[in-house]
């Protein structure tokens, strides 16, 4: 955290400002008074939890929820069983949104138990009125919603339902701002995702991202290579660039500017070590940005590029923009620029219309193109997307059995892959002690591969030299050949 704001000397007397962030600032420091009472009342500190279901986006929106909580003068704790719990919510898939309900009725029984319990709920599920329209209905104990365009005013929200003791809710469709500079709290103190546009303009047909995150937006170049600068001055070594579709970074900025010249000023700071993104869309990946991963001394060696099925016919009608071929020569210019690059993809199962010819030119691809590995989902319709009104839905025992299929192609492909760089020495991130085995600690590879080895604690957050020894599946044993 590198903000510098004593919110002990703002006044809260007057009213709030208008400019942002210095509102935001105005109420953390009136819900600061409010915990402070509080944890006087009780004679304890105040807890909070957040829950994060999703993606990437939604970990870092986390993070900065947790800044805001813990500025305010919350204490962070991974049981929900806390004075505060905040809920940040996927809505990709209905599984998601299940998921979400049902934890729901674990935290009624607790804030029956906890009066002064608060709830809220944000992140994608809750762009979608229809769901805050069940929550206003059926979950009546829940205090604060907000949606994905607007997490930076958690404190305001907060503020509004301790004023009115009603539920508090503040959802926008869309909106073009992007507030900086507020507090964050970082899961792990030597690397960091960083936003560096928010929304999607690609309208994929099975897709709800669009409808519920809005439009692209590009953060400014210099706030993020700023950003970029603090963190590392912070102690981070690696980042990973967030956004939807980062290939088309930078559009709709005033002064135009591509992903690849971003990655260009960003691998210029001194004392970063690696550099990730996700997630790239293939209609937008250029030669110009495969030119710089070739030429890149940070860029970390994978690239996550979804195909969501192989079959052109299929990809035209989930509205990809790109076909197999073009896809297989994408894959071709890619791993002629960077050889050893690890390739890894999104595949969805089941697309309504699919056939078995459909499916087998899927196949077709991960055999040869031989991911590293791939997600794979089942499709999951979500309304108010194109696909989700299209005739010749798949029946469910047909996307069972072609899923399993593909989940084993994928896993026998992984598998053969697995071990390829044994006796190599590589540069790991040493990120954690190892859990299951006493003196070792696990860090990850460029190219994502997790590796286990014999090493103290204090080496955690350090880039080091190790020898790959021995595979084991998607992991490998090895050992420390020397400190960078």
């Amino acid at each position: 955290m590198f903000y510098t704001i004593d919110f002990n000397k703002i006044d809260i007397t007057n009213a709030p400002p208008e400019t942002e962030p210095e509102r935001q600032y105005y109420f953390i420091a009136k819900c600061r008074e409010y915990v402070q009472k509080k944890r006087e009342e009780l004679g304890r500190p105040l807890l909070c939890c957040i829950k994060t279901f999703g993606c990437q986006m939604n970990a870092r929106d986390s993070e900065k929820l947790i800044g805001v909580l813990e500025a305010i003068g919350y204490q962070q704790v991974d049981t929900e069983e806390a004075d505060f719990v905040i809920y940040n919510t996927c809505t990709v898939r209905e599984n998601a949104n299940l998921k979400v309900y049902g934890r729901l009725g674990y935290l009624k029984n607790l804030k029956k138990k906890n009066p002064n319990m608060k709830i809220a709920l944000c992140g994608c599920m809750m762009q979608e009125e229809k769901v805050v329209e069940k929550i206003k209905k059926s979950y009546r104990f829940v205090d604060i919603i907000f949606g994905t365009h607007n997490i930076y005013k958690l404190a305001e929200l907060i503020d509004i339902h301790l004023n009115s003791e009603k539920m508090a809710i503040d959802i926008w469709k869309d909106t073009d701002k992007i507030v900086e500079e507020l507090p964050n709290e970082r899961k792990y103190p030597f690397k960091s995702g960083v936003n560096i546009m928010f929304g999607c303009n690609n309208f994929c047909s099975y897709c709800i991202v669009p409808y519920v995150r809005g439009r692209e937006r590009s953060r400014k170049p210099e706030d993020i290579v700023h950003e970029i600068e603090n963190l590392v001055a912070d102690g981070v070594v690696e980042i990973m660039l967030l956004g939807q579709n980062v290939n088309s970074y930078g559009k709709n900025l005033e002064n135009s500017i591509t992903f690849a010249e971003l990655l260009k000023r960003i691998e210029k700071i001194e004392g970063l070590e690696r550099i990730r993104f996700m997630t790239s869309h293939p209609k937008d990946l250029s030669d110009e940005l495969i030119e710089v991963m070739k030429e890149s001394k940070k860029i970390c060696k994978q690239l996550h590029l979804p195909i969501q099925s192989g079959s052109s016919r299929i990809l035209k009608a989930m509205n990809r923009h790109y076909t197999k071929e073009q896809y297989l020569e994408l894959v071709k210019k890619i791993r002629g620029a960077v050889p050893d690059i690890s390739l890894t993809t999104d595949i969805i199962v089941g697309f309504p219309g699919e056939t078995q010819e459909d499916f087998e030119e899927t196949l077709d691809v991960i055999r040869k193109v031989r991911f590293d590995s791939a997600f794979t989902f089942i499709y999951s319709k979500r309304t108010g997307t194109p696909a989700a009104s299209m005739e010749n839905q798949v029946p469910d025992d047909i996307i069972k059995e072609r899923f399993d299929c593909l989940l084993a192609e994928v896993q026998k492909i992984s598998a053969e892959l697995t071990g390829r760089d044994i006796g190599k020495i590589e540069k790991v991130l040493v990120e954690e002690e190892n859990t299951h085995q006493k003196g070792f600690v696990t860090g990850r590879l460029s190219n994502n591969i997790l590796v286990h080895f014999e090493g103290k604690k204090e080496l955690i957050g350090k880039i080091v030299s190790v020898k790959l020894e021995e595979a084991k599946g998607f992991y490998y044993i090895g050992t420390l050949s020397s400190t960078v």
